[in-house]
């Protein structure tokens, strides 16, 4: 009997890595938390993302990991907090500000344990791309790469600035994230399918400057603002992309094992109302560059048919460092000990396995950016902001106040010193690990589209 039970346990083992499950991480660019109408936006068409979320799990407390994007795109392939991974800003063109080799990444340690791996849209994780003086999506370990350094130029309309596998593509006919999708779809029939696969779909829209294809914009035939038409028709035109690649896996036979992640980099650009930017916030306080919830809570959705019941929502904050481990945990893959992850595993949360999420690490958020220098940290329903010098402080209990109108530090005296000691103390432990980039490079007022002006180097770390 034990020889029987011995043999089966085997099979058991072997049947459980003769299958192992596929990871879609599914990035949108600027998305506000009320951008699609599956999170309440009353006039955005997204059926494929709102179909989506049927299929799987809202969550209703998602955050990124900053309100730019270069800084949450490093927590998702890290699961450490930027300013402890180095990039701490939104990354200009010659940014000496990288996501540095010593840097262990989701796709390089799932590309160790057999899978392939392919990254396709925006990068935005090193200031010299396509420069081997820095390392580029191939170095993080993607075996197929076609990206961008930042936007997708001169507008998401023909684009002429993607690379693939360090090679320019050259001018291309379409829009930005039907052509990202594409490219993925490509590669997902070509890929060697003795593998499982981890896909990286970075999407530029609706980041600024926007062009949509004409039949988006013409499903807003009612909104006489040209630039508000043409946001609204712009997340349409992500979604439309985001159900291409939903039904290349439909079509494939790969979706019923195959865990997909939907997010957004950070909050919408702009304020609203005047352009650019006419994103929402789900009326949030902030918007991008604001550690205010309109800057970093932002559209959550999960799918892993199987494990994962159709049609929920869970209110259990997640954060985009979050993304490294969980991946990890479905994959299999243990996480590297030689480093401080500020992410957990949350399939619990997404499988209704727990209620709540043990961290370590609180949620933490840095901002090196002026006017809006600013630090925060969340801790169950309570959050700290101060400014970068720690000298102001707000406190909020988001549960009762998720818009962030009351500020109760007065009236909470206790527990806020409580919480800004813990902020101080941990902003210190973060300050140690990390470089000291942040240090000697001035903080920027400007946009994403601005130019840096760091000089190449030979190498670097």
């Amino acid at each position: 009997m034990r020889v029987l039970a011995l043999v089966l346990s085997l099979v058991v083992v072997t049947s459980a890595f003769s299958n192992p499950t596929n990871l879609v991480l599914f990035l949108a660019d600027d998305l506000g938390y009320g951008d699609l109408s599956c999170f309440g936006h009353p006039i955005i068409q997204s059926p494929n993302l709102d179909a989506f979320a049927k299929q799987g799990m809202r969550l209703t407390q998602c955050y990124s990991a900053s309100a730019v994007c270069s800084p949450s795109r490093s927590a998702l392939l890290t699961g450490r907090t930027p300013h402890r991974n180095g990039v701490f800003t939104w990354i200009a063109e010659g940014s000496e500000v990288h996501l540095r080799r010593s840097e262990v990444t989701l796709p390089s340690l799932l590309k160790k344990a057999g899978y392939t791996t392919c990254h396709s849209g925006k990068w935005h994780l090193n200031g010299l791309f396509n420069n081997p003086a820095q390392p580029q999506p191939g170095d993080h370990g993607y075996d197929w790469w076609m990206a961008t350094q930042n936007n997708a130029a001169p507008t998401h309309e023909h684009p002429d600035n993607f690379v693939r596998n360090g090679q320019p593509v050259g001018p291309l006919q379409g829009y930005s994230a039907p052509l990202v999708v594409k490219e993925a779809i490509t590669w997902l029939k070509k890929r060697d399918d003795s593998k499982p696969f981890f896909l990286a779909v970075w999407t530029h829209e609706p980041h600024y400057p926007i062009k949509s294809d004409p039949k988006f914009k013409a499903l807003y035939p009612k909104l006489n603002d040209e630039v508000q038409q043409e946001h609204h028709a712009n997340v349409s035109q992500m979604d439309h992309a985001f159900g291409m690649l939903m039904n290349a896996l439909d079509e494939q036979k790969l979706a019923n094992n195959t865990f997909v992640f939907f997010t957004s980099d950070n909050g919408p650009e702009g304020d609203g109302i005047k352009s650019p930017g006419r994103g929402s916030s789900g009326g949030l306080r902030g918007r991008k560059r604001d550690l205010h919830e309109g800057g970093i809570r932002v559209p959550g959705l999960v799918r892993w048919p199987g494990k994962i019941q159709p049609g929920t929502t869970s209110d259990v904050p997640v954060i985009g460092s979050d993304v490294f481990p969980t991946m990890l945990g479905i994959a299999g893959v243990e996480a590297p000990k030689d480093r401080t992850l500020d992410g957990v595993n949350a399939m619990g949360v997404f499988d209704g396995s727990v209620e709540k999420l043990k961290r370590p690490q609180p949620l933490f958020w840095r901002l090196h950016m002026a006017p809006n220098a600013k630090i925060a940290m969340r801790v169950d329903d309570w959050k700290i902001l101060a400014n970068a010098d720690l000298t102001n402080f707000e406190f909020y209990n988001l549960k009762d106040d998720a818009k962030e109108i009351t500020n109760l530090k007065d009236k909470e005296p206790q527990l806020f010193q409580e919480m800004k000691t813990r902020l101080i103390a941990h902003n210190a432990m973060v300050d140690v690990e990390g470089p000291d980039w942040w240090k000697r490079l001035s903080p920027s007022g400007g946009t994403d589209r601005d130019k840096g002006t760091a000089k190449k180097k030979k190498k670097t770390e």
